[in-house]
């Protein structure tokens, strides 16, 4: 039996360099929308996010209603929000958003800084809390926090919720509702001078007798002075 050659693809050429290897696939761009009433901040923060080049600005929106009616087209990664728009703003889109498309990653970025729009806001679903005076790699870090899962506070934010020495765990907002109440301030007066409504006060005040386990405003006034609370107002009792 005679052998056969062995054809030319069966022979290694040592001095052939083997073929290099695939470059691994490159990770798509995280999807960005903004949503903001004023078009110099929405176009500030869209030229921030350009300079990325793991980021693509997919739109920009005056209102709520606006990037509602865009996200199926559009389909965002994360949104960043603003809270205070025409038509629809912030918080009432968070929660229609999020009923509609669970996996969005909602980014609240505003120049509202009290803990009570910041905790109304993660109430709501979102997932980080921003203020639009932060740094330019903040708002990058926030929105890589925010595609992995977690939730981020920027530092303001963070101090905003942090509670302060002599009142408990209430919040800033807390504090001063539970000043003016101890002060003998019905819940309207307290919404007038607030800007708030009576509705709000009232929640804040079931919350705060809650937190602190008094159930009388005679309770919340004595606390309020074995506290600190009114040192410094020239109440006396």
């Amino acid at each position: 039996m005679t052998d056969q050659p062995a054809s030319t693809s069966d022979l290694h050429d040592p001095t052939t360099p083997p073929a290099p290897a695939k470059a691994p696939a490159k990770a798509p761009a995280t999807r960005v929308a903004i949503v903001d009433d004023h078009p110099l901040v929405a176009e500030g923060i869209e030229a921030i996010l350009d300079s990325f080049p793991d980021l693509e600005v997919v739109g920009t929106f005056s209102n709520g209603r606006a990037i509602i009616e865009a996200v199926p087209t559009l389909n965002p990664d994360v949104i960043l929000l603003d809270l205070n728009m025409p038509e629809m703003g912030g918080l009432t889109a968070c929660e229609i958003l999020l009923e509609n498309h669970p996996d969005l990653r909602i980014l609240i970025l505003s120049m509202h800084d009290s803990p009570e729009y910041i905790s109304t806001a993660l109430d709501h679903g979102a997932l980080g809390y921003v203020l639009k005076d932060v740094p330019t790699d903040e708002i990058k870090r926030a929105i890589d926090a925010v595609m992995r899962g977690e939730q981020y506070l920027c530092t303001g934010a963070q101090g905003s919720l942090t509670p302060q020495p002599g009142a408990g765990h209430l919040t800033n907002r807390e504090q001063t509702i539970l000043l003016q109440l101890a002060q003998g301030q019905s819940n309207k007066e307290v919404a007038l001078t607030l800007d708030i409504s009576v509705r709000t006060v009232e929640t804040h005040r079931k919350n705060i007798k809650k937190k602190l386990g008094i159930s009388s405003t005679a309770g919340l006034t004595r606390y309020a002075l074995e506290h600190g609370v009114l040192q410094g107002t020239g109440q006396t009792f």
